[in-house]
């Protein structure tokens, strides 16, 4: 559904206040076109420690594979591990 155009005007630093419109968005890419208007994309936020996946393109298939397998049902039950733990007083 799209929203009614409203008018921004930027302030003497250039920036301008979406409000309302920006909710849920926590940054955007913004591009400048040939005829001078601007392109607001979301640019969601990857945090360091998964942004290997995304440049990883055989880990983010197994990934992918892994999530369409469980969301199908194909799951295995893992075996039981704890013959290897050892005890440890507290």
């Amino acid at each position: 559904m799209a929203r009614k155009a409203i008018t921004v005007k930027p302030d003497a630093d250039g920036r301008v206040v979406l409000g309302a419109l920006a909710a849920g968005v926590s940054s955007y890419k913004v591009s400048k076109r040939a005829d001078g208007s601007l392109l607001l994309q979301p640019d969601p936020a990857i945090p360091p420690h998964e942004a290997w996946l995304r440049k990883n393109p055989t880990a983010m298939a197994q990934i992918e594979r892994g999530l369409a397998d469980a969301k199908a049902g194909r799951l295995t039950k893992a075996p039981d591990f704890s013959s290897f733990l050892e005890e440890v007083d507290e």
